[in-house]
């Protein structure tokens, strides 16, 4: 890969970060194994076993301008972007041009800390305790049965709770959190209907060779693929990893209680016939391009 590529797809990732975040899209699955059942007309159990990536927590979002020790000096051949040795008089005029925006990035990273602080409920992602906070934040909240951070954003939770049907159901939801990114959301429709959707549950990629803009529906999935498989394939690595940032890999199922009707889904293999009702079962990575997508309904 060309250094030129490089600087662009590293640019691409921070630059892309920052935006999903102070949009408010800055969480997305690692690792998990979640299950919504439909027990009855007016009931439900929901669960989340896994880890919950928090883009403001980990080192990727605290890569910015601001940190002089950052400056690399980069050249390139014009015609073919290969890498090359910079001059002395390259180098200083790259080095000049770096600290002549020291002031303007350190304000800027001001700015974006004090939006994602207002975005994370308050909860500063510049303190190197945010992550204590955000752990005590969750265990305030009912289902939150486990939250350990285990490092660089990547939380391992334990979720469950049960309800009646007599309201709509987002997961995750947090206190002064905004509801921007979904990972599931329960829909109460007209006719004893439950629209189930999942859109936390996938990625898009456009290409298989890596340099494709990579979208996630409502999570950071997507830029997690981006530029991984070009950062990983010169260091000769798994394409599938990007250091720090956990692939999206899992089980999402839906079961349907004895008295409900799967009425539409999007599954490969369609409803499976199980003890006390049907399933619906959706295995997660991050070539899944479809976000889960179910309607079930009581029986007439």
């Amino acid at each position: 890969m060309t250094m030129f590529s490089t600087i662009r797809l590293r640019a691409a990732a921070v630059l892309t970060g920052a935006a999903l975040a102070l949009s408010g899209c800055f969480m997305t699955p690692g690792k998990f194994t979640s299950e919504l059942a439909i027990t009855g007309p007016d009931s439900f159990t929901f669960s989340y076993e896994g880890e919950i990536f928090f883009l403001g927590l980990s080192k990727l979002a605290q890569m910015d301008a601001a940190n002089p020790e950052a400056f690399t000096p980069n050249c390139y051949d014009d015609e073919t972007f290969e890498s090359r040795d910079c001059t002395a008089e390259e180098e200083a005029i790259q080095r000049e041009e770096w600290e002549a925006g020291a002031a303007e990035r350190v304000e800027q990273a001001k700015k974006q800390a004090q939006q994602m602080a207002a975005l994370m409920g308050g909860i500063d992602p510049s303190d190197p305790k945010a992550a204590e906070e955000l752990v005590r934040l969750l265990q305030r909240q009912k289902g939150w049965d486990r939250v350990v951070h285990k490092g660089d954003g990547v939380f391992d939770i334990s979720y469950r709770v049960s309800g009646t049907m007599g309201h709509d159901f987002t997961f995750p939801m947090i206190e002064g959190f905004p509801q921007t990114n979904p990972f599931v959301q329960v829909f109460l429709r007209k006719g004893s209907q439950v629209r189930i959707n999942a859109p936390g549950f996938a990625a898009q990629s456009t290409d298989s060779g890596g340099l494709g803009t990579v979208l996630g529906a409502g999570s950071f999935a997507g830029l997690a693929a981006m530029g991984a498989a070009e950062q990983s394939r010169e260091a000769g690595q798994n394409p599938a990893a990007m250091p720090g940032v956990p692939v999206m890999d899992g089980t999402f199922t839906v079961r349907a209680a004895a008295g409900m009707r799967i009425l539409a889904n999007n599954t490969d293999e369609g409803p499976v016939a199980q003890t006390g009702g049907e399933a619906l079962i959706w295995r997660i990575n991050p070539r899944t391009a479809q976000a889960p997508t179910a309607l079930i309904a009581a029986a007439p």
